[in-house]
């Protein structure tokens, strides 16, 4: 097994310019922000650019992987707070406002939740559906969540509730009730 190398510090500096960079496009224009205008802005070329990440995807997963991390982590949080059923509605509001108020990070969890039908295939995805798996089968084994639901599948009805939120309102400001109203579909029945 090979170990990686340590970055030079010109290559570590280039690369926090970069994230900086890019968490500034990227909330200025949405996922959809030039990657030679990141480069541009941490004063840096193209190639180096995509010499640290190859793809849009990659900077973006670098971009916010803090803020998926806090999400994931404020899982565990709310679940030490809360009873499972509460606690998993408490999460999905909090991620639902995340997605509609950091721009690129609902393209993250999208692209998370649909690619080969699992969310593993990325650092991101794993971390949130990690966090997704812990609060279902705890409600489930409350008795407060249909035993049928799939965490994968409450995270793609998140994501499309930050999205008609969105369409709604502009601001993300109907999440709350957009989720209330899913959740209580997912409700084990009495």
């Amino acid at each position: 097994m090979t170990q990686a190398r340590p970055m030079r510090a010109d290559a570590r500096r280039n690369y926090e310019r970069l994230l900086r960079a890019a968490v500034e496009a990227f909330a200025e224009h949405g996922e959809g922000a030039s990657l030679d205008d990141i480069a541009k802005r941490a004063g840096v070329g193209s190639g180096t650019l995509y010499r640290h990440f190859p793809t849009r995807r990659a900077l973006l997963e670098a971009a916010y992987l803090d803020r998926i991390e806090a999400l994931a982590q404020r899982a565990d949080a709310i679940a030490r707070e809360l009873p499972p059923g509460e606690a998993l509605v408490e999460w999905l509001n909090e991620l639902a406002l995340g997605l509609t108020r950091v721009r690129g990070l609902k393209s993250l969890l999208g692209s998370a939740v649909t690619d080969d039908g699992s969310a593993v295939a990325t650092a991101c995805g794993s971390r949130l559906t990690g966090a997704a798996e812990r609060l279902v089968r705890a409600a489930q084994a409350e008795g407060s969540l249909r035993g049928d639901v799939e965490p994968i599948e409450v995270l793609r009805l998140t994501h499309g509730v930050a999205t008609a939120s969105e369409l709604a309102s502009g601001a993300g400001t109907d999440v709350r009730r957009y989720l209330s109203l899913l959740t209580d579909g997912l409700r084990a029945a009495p």
